[in-house]
């Protein structure tokens, strides 16, 4: 696993949706669009373990893991770029989104081509 993003914040990637209710379950969803949009993203992961999920009421979200301190998100990267311009494209594109909380994009899993 590379992590391109900051220090880990304790309690990230718990596998909880730190708060996340009502109206910011479609926060949570834009940040998954977005992320997914990004050029070198192949998809979402749920981590080796399954613990990168946002909880939201009848889905579970893979990939996206939000708290009250930082935003994690779990990529599978393309090799068709440095991975971490990949990492950097995708914390700008949901930096607005995160509500002042950290960003951290972690790649689980690198694939071949775009």
């Amino acid at each position: 696993m590379t992590d391109t993003g900051l220090e880990p914040t304790p309690g990230a990637g718990t596998g909880t949706a730190g708060g996340i209710t009502g109206g910011d379950a479609d926060e949570v969803r834009a940040i998954a669009a977005r992320a997914r949009s990004c050029q070198g993203v192949a998809g979402l992961s749920g981590g080796r373990f399954g613990t990168v999920d946002t909880y939201l009421p009848g889905e579970r979200l893979t990939g996206i893991s939000v708290n009250d301190r930082a935003v994690e998100i779990a990529i599978v990267a393309t090799t068709d770029r440095p991975l971490s311009e990949t990492a950097d494209e995708v914390r700008r594109a949901v930096m607005d989104l995160a509500g002042g909380r950290r960003v951290n994009v972690r790649i689980d899993d690198i694939v071949e081509g775009p």
